[in-house]
């Protein structure tokens, strides 16, 4: 078997000093790391995305390396006691494969699904899913990615035939006459591109924030409207139709390079500013001045982020601000354009390489036949016996353990107990499994449920590949090799593939060779193996990395994609000449607003969002136990407005417990007057009674499968 232990550089050989990247957001700032008798420490490094700058969560990432709380060993469910148990790793792979067996034999091979980590990288997300495919042959994989990018990712594909998140470098930021951001709050979720932004203004820039808070971001900006949530597509509609009305739209640009605009001109015709007003609450004044901003000015550049993408309409919300940018003759101009901002650490690459339910490497769709020969060509196995696409995250999740559902689940680099919307529901169908398998680096909720715990590295003792929220391919290198008894997650797949040919099959081929060695040798655990594997896989495909080389990104700080050749330029602009569509001209789409999922009324009589806060990160696994993090952020906290509070008799600190049709959490108050008076907010990075998806709401895109994070109908007491 794999000897899971090592990283791709041999332990004897590692610099005490090494050149990385932070582990948190796909900002995947630049950091120094130095080794030495006192531990870890970090470094701030000049890389072109932070110039230096780190947040509080990148200073402090080096504490986990040997935190108290890491898992050094695999653990084990006892049959009898019930409880987690140290184990050996062949005890308990042993333990997932009979498992797995168990179930695929009394089922099929989709009783077994897999849900992966915007986290992972490169290398390791692409491991997955050709494991998933060809190792354990299930359609059923997808990742916690499809929490965070999916809506923005299906609006840029049918707009511009391709997904990445910013197709200009983040450095234009800076150079905008007009920054637009959308339900974005760059202050507290990657603190260093704030330069970005502050360079901007400092360059005579306007910053116009839209966001149902007053966020640390929104008190930067020019002008702040703050729309009632679920309300952006209307006012982005409203915007649209000013920017016509006032003769602001390109023409030429639109005849030029793009279809479908007379659709969308005659849609947005119903959106005068006093109807988005109302519904909205963003005065006309405020919607009026936006436009002009946008339409006037030389440069200018429209982001969305989560706030406007994580609901039941969060793709046609994109696109209305999608169509917004290509009438102003936007998108390919240079410092000009629209973009969204990844969240997690490898949200671009995690998705472009065959996590997703319905993709294969290079942002290749699995259903598709030339993909599917191409990826199959590259993998040693017929087309034919590749399956088809699975279901989106929280379909999958939601039908663990239910007639005709998968009945064993192995999750790497996810938390959906905490991160999944309905929470409650979903950490019942975890429950309800046979088999659930989680590797991680520290015990989280969801790991504490498991069969099977088992550890895996860390950031920096794995090297591999991240690609950053500009489509910028980076290189994670290894500063000290794992725990002895701590495997990587490619090691861990790479041993689990071997095992499982192994027990389907104890005869040796032809020429001798048992199906073991077949296995591990298809899966290896080096991540530069592997990385060479996925420069083929990804040849000729949407995210073709074929270009790129470790020894070019060392070189280059990093390697945009696509980058089809070794000795050709790659990509740090896309659209100077042509969208990726077969005629390359973007398409324009009509979409209206609908309302949210879910209405208020008098029961649940208030609107509720959720967010972040600058000292935690995702589902705080690993922030919660960092001492200085959770000095910050200690708590989750539900944010009011005074009147509102007043109303409700409800003092700043007094503990509070919100309500919704799917459940409940409690948490102490914090007024604020920088929130609407009809909207509640909460963090969502806690667990247990803090635990804000328990009462978020579980409705879908239709077309992204991104649930509706960022409203929901709510009562607020005294708990």
């Amino acid at each position: 078997m794999t000897d899971g232990a090592r990283s791709a550089t041999p332990p004897g050989l590692l610099p005490r000093e090494v050149a990385t990247h932070c582990p948190y957001c796909a900002l995947q700032c630049g950091m120094t790391l130095r080794a030495d008798d006192a531990g870890v420490t970090v470094h701030p490094r000049q890389f072109p995305t932070n110039r230096g700058g780190l947040c509080q969560k990148g200073w402090t990432a080096a504490e986990l390396l040997d935190h108290p709380e890491r898992l050094t060993t695999p653990l084990v469910r006892d049959p009898a006691s019930g409880e987690l148990q140290p184990a050996s790793w062949d005890t308990a792979l042993d333990r997932v494969v009979a498992g797995i067996r168990a179930v695929q034999d009394d089922a099929d091979r989709d009783a077994v699904a897999v849900f992966g980590g915007g986290g992972l990288t490169n290398e390791k997300a692409y491991a997955l899913g050709k494991f998933a495919r060809i190792g354990l042959r299930t359609r059923n994989i997808d990742y916690n990615g499809r929490f965070c990018m999916s809506s923005a990712a299906a609006a840029g594909m049918r707009a511009f035939g391709i997904d990445r998140g910013l197709p200009f470098p983040l450095a234009d930021l800076g150079r905008a006459d007009t920054l637009l951001l959308v339900g974005a709050n760059p202050a507290e979720t990657m603190p260093p591109l704030v330069r970005w932004l502050t360079e901007q203004r400092r360059n005579g820039g306007k910053l116009i924030v839209i966001d149902p808070r007053v966020t640390a971001t929104a008190r930067q900006a020019d002008l702040h409207l703050q729309p009632l949530p679920g309300t952006d597509l209307a006012v982005a509609n409203a915007l649209l139709h000013i920017a016509l009305t006032e003769g602001w739209v390109d023409r030429a640009y639109v005849a030029d390079r793009t279809t479908g605009f007379d659709a969308v001109r005659r849609s947005v015709a119903a959106w005068w500013p006093a109807r988005a007003e109302q519904l909205s609450g963003v005065p006309v004044a405020d919607l009026e001045a936006t436009a002009r901003a946008l339409g006037t000015a030389g440069r200018v550049i429209i982001l969305t982020a989560r706030g406007a993408e994580q609901h039941a309409k969060g793709v046609d919300t994109v696109t209305a601000y999608v169509n917004l940018a290509l009438a102003l003759g936007l998108p390919g101009l240079d410092g000009s354009g629209y973009g969204c901002l990844t969240g997690q650490g490898n949200g671009q690459g995690g998705r472009e390489h065959g996590q997703k339910a319905d993709q294969l490497p290079g942002y290749r769709k699995i259903d598709d036949p030339a993909a599917r020969e191409h990826v199959a060509g590259v993998w040693g196995v017929p087309a034919d016996e590749l399956p088809g696409p699975g279901v989106p995250a929280y379909q999958l999740l939601d039908s663990l353990g239910t007639p005709g559902g998968p009945r064993a689940l192995l999750v790497f680099g996810s938390n959906p107990v905490v991160s999944a919307p309905r929470a409650a529901r979903i950490e019942g169908r975890l429950r309800d499994l046979d088999l659930l398998v989680v590797a991680d680096l520290l015990l989280s909720e969801t790991a504490a449920l498991a069969d099977v715990v088992l550890p895996t590295a860390q950031w920096a003792e794995e090297d591999g590949t991240m690609t950053n929220l500009e489509g910028r391919v980076l290189r994670r290198r290894a500063l000290l090799p794992p725990p002895p008894d701590v495997r990587t997650d490619l090691a861990i797949i790479s041993d689990l593939a071997a095992r499982l040919a192994d027990a389907e099959s104890t005869d040796a081929n032809p020429a001798g060779v048992r199906p073991a060695a077949v296995a591990a040798a298809r899966f290896p655990a080096d991540p530069a193996i592997v990385f060479a594997e996925l420069r083929r896989a990804s040849a000729g495909g949407a995210a073709d990395y074929a270009g790129i080389s470790w020894d070019r990104i060392d070189a280059d700080d990093g390697v945009y994609w696509p980058c089809p050749t070794e000795d050709g330029p790659d990509t740090p602009r896309l659209f100077a000449d042509r969208f990726a569509t077969p005629d390359g001209r973007a398409r324009f789409h009509p979409v209206d607003h609908r309302p949210a999922a879910e209405e208020v009324c008098a029961t649940y009589p208030l609107h509720f969002t959720t967010g972040r806060v600058l000292a935690q990160y995702q589902s705080g696994t690993q922030t919660r136990r960092v001492a200085a993090l959770r000095r910050a952020a200690p708590e989750a906290f539900v944010e009011l407005h005074p009147d509102l509070a007043a109303r409700l008799d409800i003092d700043d600190g007094d503990p509070v417990r919100v309500t919704s049709r799917r459940g409940e959490f409690s948490a102490p108050a914090r007024l604020s007057a920088g929130i609407r008076p009809d909207t509640v907010f909460a963090p969502f990075h806690y667990a247990g009674k803090g635990r804000a998806n328990s009462v978020t709401n579980d409705a879908v895109d239709p077309i992204s499968g991104m649930p509706e994070f960022k409203i929901c109908a709510v009562r607020v007491e005294k708990a």
